[in-house]
């Protein structure tokens, strides 16, 4: 008991550390003066997004700083998505509907309807959001200043989370806690190592003419995960990412239900964690030193102080995160659980890897690998 209470402490350990000096690093930019002549292209993929789509576009025209365009891509919707854009570009001119071609062989929905997007937009700079992410007034200025003022062509944020039951509690806190906790930010800034790549596809600003350099959504037509893919992408070809805190420029509500969560997080996982060589190491990870400590304080009776020692290492960043990125702090509690899940999430996605099965995504299916 004792060596693996004092095996949970190191692991706990780890995130705590790499988390408390990530927290000072990732910071929320500010809008400086650009150039004459910046236009911020934000450009929402929208497949059967009638629920979200009004308020990602009015979002958008609310931007301050810098002028903007939006460009929605209807992609095959069956819903009232393009009516409902359609109504707005009548009243604006800075919205343009733009309507997706067929789907071709070996590309995925939505990288495919990004890469048309940014065909289509006449921007300095593409500023790729989901329809369910709110921007903030600032967030499109305040991004493309931080990429100009520190020469990064590709800069991406994390919006705060907006999260409403139980189900999206034990889901989607994981990626906050993933990003801070396990990414070491100041390496990733010194080294143009594609292994350091990490961004958001939720929120990502590349400048126009490096998108197109490296390839943009076209060089990873056949992935899912698009922000991890596209900041690889782009150190591959000698272009430094950088990665920003997110809380202050827009929101997100990603899913609404527990099903919708695990439905989402294992569409992509096997381009993630879930392979066969990384998934065992992330489950001594995670499982050791956010889950083990929890099962200690259990099985000793409370007696054992390693144990509260890692719990209170592992529920410590937690709690510093959550508090740090504006998310529900009643998720904090849950915090065991949700590592759980979230390794539970992983295990299924390689499985149904490892057996040929698809991922289903918004009606579609992907090859399992």
């Amino acid at each position: 008991m004792t060596w693996l209470a004092l095996a949970a402490l190191v692991l706990a350990a780890l995130p705590a550390v790499l988390g408390a000096v990530n927290l000072t690093l990732m910071r929320t930019p500010r809008p400086a003066r650009l150039p004459e002549g910046t236009l911020v292209s934000v450009l929402i993929p929208a497949r059967n997004e009638e629920g979200n789509v009004a308020a990602a576009v009015e979002a958008a025209l609310a931007s301050t700083g810098v002028a903007v365009e939006v460009v929605v891509m209807d992609d095959g919707s069956t819903d009232g998505t393009p009516e409902i854009v359609r109504a707005i570009a009548a009243r604006d001119p800075r919205v343009r509907l733009e309507q997706a071609p067929p789907l071709p062989e070996g590309w995925t929905g939505k990288v495919h309807a990004c890469f048309r997007l940014a065909q289509a937009s006449r921007g300095t700079h593409f500023l790729f959001v989901d329809a369910d992410v709110r921007l903030a007034p600032g967030a499109a200025a305040a991004l493309a200043s931080h990429s100009l003022a520190s020469g990064t062509p590709l800069v991406s944020a994390v919006p705060r989370q907006i999260m409403g039951s139980v189900g999206e509690m034990l889901t989607v806190p994981s990626i906050n806690l993933l990003m801070l906790g396990y990414l070491p930010v100041a390496l990733m800034r010194a080294r143009l190592d594609p292994s350091l790549g990490a961004a958001c596809g939720q929120m990502l600003l590349a400048e126009r003419e490096a998108y197109f350099a490296v390839g943009g959504h076209e060089a990873i037509r056949n992935r899912i995960h698009d922000g991890i893919q596209l900041a690889r992408r782009f150190r591959e070809s000698g272009r430094m990412t950088d990665v920003v805190a997110g809380h202050e420029l827009a929101t997100c509500r990603m899913y609404a239900t527990f099903a919708e969560s695990w439905a989402g997080f294992s569409k992509n996982a096997h381009e993630g964690m879930a392979t066969p060589k990384a998934l065992p190491v992330w489950t001594v990870l995670l499982f050791g030193g956010h889950v083990l400590p929890a099962l200690l304080v259990l099985a000793s009776g409370g007696t054992s102080w390693l144990a509260w020692a890692a719990l209170a290492l592992s529920l410590g960043i937690r709690a510093a995160v959550t508090l740090a990125t504006r998310e529900s702090p009643w998720s904090i509690p849950l915090h065991p659980l949700t590592m759980l899940v979230g390794l539970a999430i992983q295990w299924t996605a390689l499985v149904r890897t490892r057996r040929g099965r698809p991922a289903g995504w918004r009606g579609r299916l992907y090859p399992a690998g």
